[in-house]
């Protein structure tokens, strides 16, 4: 069987149509719609949500393989705080539905960026409640509770670093000046909305973050077994393993230095992480030709907005702050 990246870099030469036919299949496989619930991403008209269209958030959550990547890349960076890993391991049910935590993870993120602003505040309080259920002891007798303002700025600033990297890596746009401090001011309201405090605000500011951190990580049993899960998961998808595998190198691609240093990463594995990132880049612009009419796409004919905004970056509303 072909490696990912060799068979992705031979159907990228396939002709256009019938390859974003299938990925549109792919992805909407993957990721039914049916699991956003009653959302509605259409109604009521000139709802700008908790963003609005002119946000950088809008545009870096509207690239697919960006967020799938990245989305998994925080996955990973998740299981090395033995405090958090300790939640999900304790009451979560990924060992027998992960693909169903990930769908759910996807649907909360792109309800909070894109559903109006009562039904995305509406989600936010949802995830609040069943946070006040989650409580417990890591495996060193410490104890946890999933609406511990640090546990919840660690989740928070993994996968916003994560999806902005994925961007950067897997979007064909390149970020102007400012853009990502103004990713992180934007998304952090999720966190504090959520519970956290003092959430970073900016590069500088989620750098810092991660140097002060890093004494509290550690790559554990639990933390294999996780990962181990993750690596065999199947995608209700063609060639299954083939997307898997793309999707989780080119997620590790994105992991700083020190986290592929502490999970112990091998020379072949991070070889792996860069075919997977340049087989992923090349083919990143058929996943937005095939998905013309997503949530992002809704969000902005909402607000009587073109979706091919999305790809300019332009000042941000200050009323929309």
């Amino acid at each position: 069987m072909p490696s990912a990246p060799s068979f992705l870099a031979r159907i990228a030469r396939e002709p256009l149509s019938p390859l974003r036919g299938a990925i549109r299949h792919w992805v909407l496989h993957a990721f039914p719609r049916a699991d956003s619930g009653s959302l509605d991403y259409d109604h009521p008209h000139g709802d700008p949500g908790l963003f609005g269209p002119d946000s950088a958030t809008w545009r870096v959550h509207s690239d697919f393989p960006g967020m799938l990547a990245g989305g998994l890349a925080a996955l990973t960076l998740q299981t090395l705080h033995p405090l958090a890993l300790a939640g999900v391991w304790d009451h979560s049910n990924f060992r027998g539905d992960l693909v169903g935590r990930l769908r759910r993870t996807t649907a909360f993120v792109g309800g909070t960026t894109y559903a109006p602003r009562a039904r995305a505040e509406a989600l936010i309080e949802h995830v609040r409640q069943i946070h006040t259920h989650i409580t417990g002891y890591g495996e060193d007798g410490r104890p946890y509770a999933a609406d511990d303002p640090q546990l919840l700025a660690w989740v928070h600033v993994t996968e916003a670093c994560s999806f902005l990297q994925g961007y950067r890596r897997y979007s064909h746009v390149a970020l102007p000046p400012g853009a990502a401090d103004r990713y992180y001011d934007e998304v952090r309201r999720i966190a504090e909305a959520l519970g956290a405090r003092n959430v970073p605000a900016c590069e500088r500011e989620v750098a810092e973050y991660f140097r002060r951190i890093q004494p509290e990580l550690a790559f554990t049993e639990r933390s294999r077994v996780v990962l181990d899960l993750l690596s065999q998961v199947r995608l209700p998808v063609p060639v299954a393993g083939l997307s898997r595998d793309l999707f989780l190198h080119a997620g590790a691609a994105l992991l700083p230095d020190w986290a592929t240093r502490l999970l112990g990463r091998t020379s072949r594995q991070q070889r792996q992480a860069k075919l997977a990132a340049h087989a992923l880049w090349s083919i990143a612009p058929m996943f937005r030709a095939a998905l013309k009419d997503g949530i992002a796409s809704r969000a902005c004919l909402r607000m009587d907005r073109s979706p091919g905004q999305l790809l300019d970056w332009k000042p941000a509303d200050p009323g929309l702050r």
